[in-house]
């Protein structure tokens, strides 16, 4: 298995750099760190006593990476998932939050489990996590990713503006499917046909 840091470099190279899209709920990010996130943590990198989109524009990959690290994974507790499931909710969790142990309690409930879907990864989620893991370990990432790559789709559904990150100008994959896909073993993705047929209510 890939180490965090690995995993948090691949991360901050498939965010990219700076962008300021209205129509993304996060608002304005830089290596996949919101300006948000940067003024909780009190991230003042030009030194002139407050937390701007000055500062996130200065960020660096390495800086990235170690708030990915230290608040995305160790925080919330992702050490303690089964190992074949922390790539993809690490990188989840740095894109939604907490919807992605949302999405996980959700996947397990389906499972057998009988969780309460509140977004933290307590005790109970975390051995759901690793009987579901023990009883699956061949599947489990993959479940895990096509349920991720299910909540992108219905929240394109219910939010119009969201459509552009999951369905490519040319009708073809947005980068929320192709992000979760990244997780799915090639024989889960979809086809071509079947993603345009899966969006083609949003026309």
């Amino acid at each position: 298995m890939q180490d965090v840091e690995e995993i948090a470099r691949e991360i901050v190279a498939r965010e990219g750099g700076y962008v300021d899209d209205p129509d993304d709920p996060g608002g304005a990010t830089n290596r996949g760190v919101t300006l948000g996130t940067l003024r909780r943590l009190g991230i003042d990198l030009d030194g002139d006593g407050d937390v701007d989109r000055a500062d996130l524009r200065r960020l660096s990959r390495d800086q990235a990476t170690d708030i990915f690290i230290e608040h995305y994974f160790r925080r919330p507790g992702l050490a303690a998932l089964p190992a074949p499931l922390q790539p993809g909710v690490f990188d989840m969790y740095v894109n939604a939050g907490s919807n992605a142990i949302r999405v996980l309690q959700r996947l397990l409930n389906q499972m057998g489990q009988d969780l309460q879907v509140d977004g933290a990864l307590g005790p109970l989620t975390l051995r759901a996590a690793h009987r579901a893991a023990a009883a699956a370990p061949g599947h489990i990432a993959d479940a895990y990713g096509i349920a991720r790559r299910n909540y992108y789709y219905a929240l394109a559904d219910a939010r119009p503006a969201s459509r552009k990150f999951a369905r490519a100008r040319d009708g073809g994959k947005g980068g929320w499917i192709r992000r979760a896909e990244a997780f799915i073993a090639p024989r889960f993705h979809l086809t071509e046909a079947e993603h345009r047929a899966r969006v083609a209510k949003w026309d």
